[in-house]
């Protein structure tokens, strides 16, 4: 994690933004607009910066502009846009590094940036997770069977990777929902059977049994950690 300052924008910064970075050990300044980002810029330069299209999209990509065609661009870029928002991004790819749709998840938001980082040399080398032949990259979000990716959506990645942590023990779906979905999901226990599901789909027929049903309890990832 970089301990340099990130450039946020607007000012004031979404909340949700607020507690992610600090929450993450972030350090960062917001700033309203180009002008006050070239005059609060630290001596070492911005470490990069988050830029959020919500509240003042125009400004967002005034901003996103003026980072590129400074002469010490700022690097890495990662915006923070709405899913009505994604059609502004055409023919603009030039001014960002990467996107996460708003709202956000805060861990997906903090994977990415980390991701940017070390894109940019910035931070550490990515950790691998493996369970026999299955790789996960806690960096990238990637995950594999051998050299087969799987095209998974972030919380079906939140869930595997859950269950490569705890090999061979039994977790009930209201346990399942507190430890990767949080305390703050309101989702019913439903929405963990909804994944497993997909998630066995995505396996494929020969690996789905790494996810085996423990009758009337909940859930158990293979039997023991393999490597």
């Amino acid at each position: 994690m970089s301990s340099e300052t990130l450039l946020v924008f607007p000012d004031p910064p979404p909340v949700l933004l607020v507690q992610t970075l600090d929450l993450a050990g972030h350090a960062w300044q917001a700033c309203k607009n180009p002008a006050v980002a070239l005059a609060s810029e630290p001596e070492e330069g911005w470490a990069g910066a988050v830029i959020s299209t919500e509240d003042d999209p125009e400004g967002a990509l005034t901003m996103c502009r003026s980072i590129r065609k400074r002469d010490n661009s700022i690097e890495p870029l990662l915006l923070l846009i709405t899913g009505a928002q994604l059609g502004e991004l055409e023919l603009r790819e030039d001014i960002f590094d990467d996107f996460c749709l708003s709202p956000f998840h805060p861990r997906e938001l903090e994977v990415r940036l980390r991701h940017l980082f070390w894109r940019a040399g910035k931070g550490s080398r990515p950790e691998i997770v493996e369970y026999g032949d299955l790789l996960l990259n806690l960096e990238t979000y990637q995950a594999a069977f051998g050299d087969q990716p799987l095209d998974l959506t972030f919380m079906e990645y939140e869930l595997l990777k859950f269950f490569i942590l705890h090999p061979g023990k039994v977790f009930n779906r209201e346990q399942l929902l507190s430890r990767v979905w949080g305390y703050e999901y309101y989702g019913g226990a439903r929405t963990v059977d909804v994944h497993v599901r997909r998630l066995r789909a995505k396996l494929g027929e020969e690996h789905a049994g790494l996810i085996q049903t423990v009758r009337s309890v909940g859930y158990r990832f293979g039997q023991a950690r393999i490597r």
